[in-house]
């Protein structure tokens, strides 16, 4: 059975709707400034365009992206970190948890407007039912996330250190400058959908290039834009 075109009806071609979408979440810039750029390269769109296309394809190609990467075994179960960061919406306090695995993959973004152990447990099964159960789930010293942990049967899996969880610490900088780009946050529910769709993109692009020799890196880089035009693309 043929997937329905997910353009159909759109004027713009699917490559400038994906190279809109993809200029917007990964790097740390405005509807505006996404609109001057295609200006320059001849492209005629408004930011209200920029921001329509991004909701609607945002979380379908991150939607494919994940697909593309569970069922090639490209997440791991063997160390996650988990971390949260306060996000403010509206002046109100909420906070995003985030699990990572050993390499910097993004696992999961999840909003909650606490950090009680309630909030802890819902996280961690939402994250396990997607990608299994890790060997060792490193933590820091939040008293929730013993207790979520220990109601699952995991307390013994748990790490924490000073200096441990900083490959948690260093993924949420990404999404800090985005966040300052984007002027904060007015909603809970769009604050859940762009985590989500940013954690897909940041994964697809980050070819850690610091592993790699430059020409190795380069060959990786062009791999994952290839596979990014390709993105519903029937």
């Amino acid at each position: 059975m043929t997937k329905p075109n997910p353009f159909k009806g759109f004027q713009s071609s699917p490559e400038i709707i994906r190279l809109a979408v993809m200029l917007y979440i990964r790097f740390p810039l405005s509807l505006r400034n996404v609109e001057d750029l295609l200006h320059e390269r001849g492209v005629e769109i408004s930011h209200e365009t920029v921001r329509s296309w991004w909701r609607r394809f945002g979380p379908m190609f991150a939607s494919e992206i994940r697909k593309r990467r569970i069922e090639g075994l490209r997440s791991s179960r063997w160390r996650w970190h988990l971390d949260e960061m306060f996000v403010k919406i509206n002046g109100e306090r909420h906070y995003l948890w985030r699990a990572v695995d050993h390499e910097g993959e993004v696992l999961e973004s999840f909003v909650t407007k606490t950090r009680d152990k309630r909030a802890a447990l819902k996280f961690l099964k939402k994250t396990m039912k997607r990608h299994g159960r890790p060997h060792v789930f490193v933590t820091d010293k939040l008293r929730s996330y013993g207790a979520a942990l220990k109601e699952i049967g995991a307390a013994d899996r748990q790490e924490t250190g000073r200096w441990l969880n900083n490959r948690a610490e260093n993924s949420h900088l990404p999404f800090r400058r985005r966040e300052r780009a984007m002027l904060r946050f007015r909603h809970m529910r769009s604050l859940q959908k762009f985590a989500s769709v940013h954690s897909s993109v940041y994964n697809h692009f980050n070819q850690e290039r610091h592993l790699y020799s430059r020409q190795n890196f380069k060959l990786n880089r062009s791999a994952a834009l290839i596979e990014w035009r390709q993105l519903c693309s029937g």
